[in-house]
């Protein structure tokens, strides 16, 4: 029996992985991982080891700033602005136009074009975190260290203090 082929997007990011010699494969979910909630579920992990992907506008040039951060936080705007200047809100189209990715399936890489990405230091909580591979069923697992390895991006505290 043959695997039925992958969604473009997925098949991209997996690619990637592939080329940039991460040990992981991407995981197709039953069930959709749209929210962390989903996915966490899905996996039987907790909430915090979803890598959620946030994107938000700059307000100053339009960039897409993508937020990695822990599925059991909220990303603190005012922190991020601090280190990328002042950002709001991204709809669908401008995720989908700025990563190539729909809502619920941005992944850390992968991107159409390159936004400025920030990755939140509360991942690092968790020895293994499991971020979308490019489509709301698909997640691949890595470590917080594998995460800045593949983006490049820096480390920083971003997610709202918790409750």
């Amino acid at each position: 029996m043959t695997q039925p082929a992958l969604p473009a997007s997925v098949g991209r990011v997996a690619e990637l992985l592939a080329d940039l010699g991460h040990p992981h494969e991407v995981v197709m979910l039953p069930v959709t991982g749209r929210t962390a909630q989903d996915a966490a579920e899905a996996l039987g992990v907790e909430l915090g080891q979803i890598a959620k992907s946030i994107v938000f506008r700059r307000r100053a040039d339009d960039s897409a700033v993508l937020v990695v951060t822990a599925g059991d936080r909220r990303v603190d705007t005012a922190k991020v602005a601090v280190l990328v200047g002042e950002v709001g809100r991204a709809d669908a189209d401008f995720v989908k136009a700025a990563t190539g990715f729909s809502i619920g399936g941005v992944s850390p890489v992968g991107h159409t074009a390159q936004p400025v990405i920030l990755v939140d230091a509360d991942l690092f909580r968790f020895d293994r975190i499991w971020a979308a591979a490019g489509h709301p069923y698909a997640v691949f697992p890595l470590s917080p260290a594998e995460l800045v390895e593949l983006t490049g991006a820096p480390v920083a505290q971003v997610a709202a203090d918790p409750a």
